[in-house]
């Protein structure tokens, strides 16, 4: 597993994590590493985000795929 120091946090953030640490009966290590884990899934809208950015834009006057793939599925 890694790990991961912050630095320069408010005193107010860590004086309230440690009030809900003590409050879930749990050290301010595991109340600040529950509260990462419940923030940590990407939302809909940032998945949307990452596939609009991953997707491939071909040059106009490419091939279609379907053609290629009958194509090399016809050759055999």
């Amino acid at each position: 597993m890694g790990s991961v120091l912050i630095r320069n946090l408010d005193d107010a953030v860590i004086d309230t994590f440690r009030t809900k640490a003590e409050l879930n009966g749990r050290s301010l290590e595991s109340e600040l590493r529950e509260a990462l884990k419940l923030t940590a899934p990407l939302t809909g809208d940032q998945k949307r985000a990452l596939i609009e950015r991953a997707r491939i834009t071909l040059p106009a006057g490419s091939p279609d795929s379907t053609d290629l793939i009958r194509e090399d599925r016809d050759s055999r």
